[in-house]
């Protein structure tokens, strides 16, 4: 199935702050979130960043969150698992799932930790050889979401009571799991373990799969991320309807005075020659960031050819602006934008 009209609009923030101000930056996001809110947005998600200046807690960012909103759904773009207790990471899951009552999107990857060799003391010091980072650590912790048996022990001891699975329970909170995968393996794995499918401006440099189309030239990176969509949909039980959302870079610039323009179009090419072929060992190949009116941008999406196979997007907010620069972005994509792709607020 293609050309599937845009059904749910979302935004991905990284949250930076300063270092001597970080109260600041943190409150700027919860104020994002509320605007997306105001405006109808679907979802409204958060970069996870360890020892930087973004978000280092997703889930209490997103437990706050849930006391300023009502509606939008709020998700992790995404948690790097290994660097996660997959027991402990379930119960906070299910925390703020119940505290938003059901809204909660959790994305995870999987990897070992950026920069292990440097952390892997602080982070795992008894431990940092035998830690596994691969898939078996998402199965735990999935199991833990289901709500699958823990402990052998339930019952009471004195006054205490012990439950044998992760509590709360949220028993929705499961088929609101996410995998951030940009490779063919990564894609096709999340769709055998129904998950959903959280792609971005980043894919592993492969040949597409079979199946893929003839859309673009051959391993560009529509036809890669096509390729990915659709090797994800036949691996998942739920086929056709199985839920992807893409993550491209988008800044429309209707409503922007001209500085920002000139910063938007600044920042799009110094970031554009990492586009022009894969970059480093593996081979990562980066979509361009579209800067410009909403009706060229929309033109330039309706081209592409993973785009034209979703329904759901979290277009990615710049790293580096000011609050203004995004509440100009966030208010000309619900209104110029959005409403080109076809999408309505509900």
């Amino acid at each position: 199935m293609a050309d599937r009209p845009l059904r749910r609009l979302g935004f991905l923030t990284i949250g930076l702050f300063d270092e001597d101000d970080p109260a600041r930056g943190h409150e700027t996001t919860l104020r994002l979130i509320e605007l997306g809110e105001r405006l109808g947005y679907d979802s409204a998600w958060v970069r996870h960043r360890h020892l930087q200046y973004g978000i280092a807690s997703p889930v209490a960012v997103l437990a706050a969150a849930t006391q300023r909103t009502s509606r939008i759904e709020l998700g992790t773009a995404v948690t790097p698992l290994g660097w996660e207790n997959p027991l402990r990471l379930a119960e906070d899951w299910s925390t703020v799932d119940v505290l938003s009552g059901g809204r909660f999107n959790p994305g995870l990857s999987t990897g070992p930790p950026t920069h292990y060799e440097g952390v892997r003391d602080a982070l795992y010091p008894d431990s940092s050889g035998a830690e596994d980072f691969g898939y078996a650590r998402v199965r735990r912790l999935l199991r833990y979401v289901t709500g699958e048996p823990v402990t052998a022990f339930q019952g009471t001891e004195g006054i205490e009571s012990y439950s044998r699975r992760v509590q709360p329970h949220s028993p929705g909170l499961r088929r609101r799991v996410w995998y951030g995968g940009g490779s063919l393996r990564s894609a096709r794995w999340a769709g055998e373990n129904a998950m959903n499918l959280l792609t971005s401006s980043v894919v592993k440099a492969e040949p597409p799969s079979e199946g893929a189309g003839d859309e673009g030239e051959p391993g560009d990176f529509a036809t890669i991320q096509l390729s990915h969509i659709r090797a994800f949909r036949a691996a998942h039980p739920d086929g056709e309807a199985a839920r992807v959302s893409q993550g491209l870079v988008v800044v429309p610039t209707d409503s922007a005075d001209a500085r920002q323009r000139a910063r938007y179009e600044e920042y799009a090419a110094e970031r554009l020659p990492r586009t022009t072929g894969p970059q480093g060992p593996a081979r990562l190949l980066f979509a361009p960031d579209l800067v410009g009116p909403s009706e060229r941008i929309a033109e330039r999406l309706r081209a592409h050819a993973a785009f034209r196979e979703v329904d759901e997007v979290a277009f990615a907010l710049p790293f580096t602006f000011e609050e203004p620069d995004y509440e100009q972005i966030l208010t000309d994509i619900r209104y110029r934008l959005a409403p080109a792709l076809g999408w309505a607020p509900d």
